[in-house]
């Protein structure tokens, strides 16, 4: 029997970093359920893909607290590794292992960190390649794939340690416009299968239609909180409706 858990998966208290004299977050605090679809906009260097960091330890805040499952991760005696292992990262530029095949680069980390079997490894890989399209590519290196292919590739990596949340910075920033579809079509996909995820993304036709709640940041702060619904048609802030005019 599933037993529901007691207030939010993911929980942000006051968050602060500071790079030099630049206060990159200034007190960020938010909770995030079990099941949400949280995305994140606003413009270049609101400290978005910062928080987006902090959520699991990649950048450390000067100062608060980040709860996971409702552990202070950010606890000095916490092992983060442990709990890394249940949040997928995928990041702009993918970061696979050139050297090795797209078999190998998802099955590395399931058969080390969680001590599965090649077999099984490779049996949840090819199920997932399936899934995305890409079952004929399992013996191909990276750079034989397209931008698509290498982002839907990063992201089934993160999923063969079958997280609890999934984490994506702007996943297809660095994608020419043809292949942004294919990476947005299997993350809609795991959306519908309330996936807990959250997006920092430019994407505001996909914000609007996958998001549970979306977040728009500017100048280190959350500005403005709502569903798409809220944020879109009904933006209350001047610099909420000055963005918005800009990018939609």
């Amino acid at each position: 029997m599933d037993i529901k858990r007691q207030g939010p998966l993911i929980q942000a208290k006051n968050i602060v970093k500071i790079f030099g004299n630049q206060k990159a977050l200034n007190n960020v605090s938010l909770e995030i359920g079990e099941g949400d679809v949280l995305c994140i906009i606003g413009p270049s260097g609101s400290g978005k893909s910062t928080f987006l960091r902090c959520l699991n330890l990649l950048e450390v805040p000067d100062s608060g607290q980040i709860f996971f499952e409702g552990v202070d991760i950010t606890d000095k005696k916490v092992d983060i590794n442990r709990h890394r292992q249940k949040m997928g990262m995928v990041f702009q530029l993918f970061h696979l292992f050139p050297h090795l095949t797209v078999m190998k680069n998802l099955t590395l980390a399931p058969m080390k960190l969680l001590g599965k079997s090649a077999k099984e490894a490779e049996n949840e890989a090819r199920q997932l390649l399936k899934r995305v399209g890409l079952a004929d590519r399992e013996d191909a290196y990276p750079d034989q794939l397209s931008g698509g292919q290498k982002q839907r590739i990063a992201i089934v990596r993160a999923l063969c340690m079958k997280p609890e949340v999934m984490l994506f910075d702007e996943p297809t920033s660095a994608l020419d416009p043809e292949m942004v579809k294919e990476v947005l079509e299997v993350m809609r996909e795991l959306a519908n299968e309330r996936m807990t995820m959250v997006v920092v993304t430019h994407e505001m036709g996909f914000a609007r239609e996958v998001a549970s709640k979306v977040i728009f940041m500017a100048d280190g702060m959350i500005m403005e909180t709502g569903t798409p619904e809220e944020i879109f048609t009904n933006p209350k802030s001047e610099r909420l409706k000055s963005f918005l005019s800009k990018v939609l």
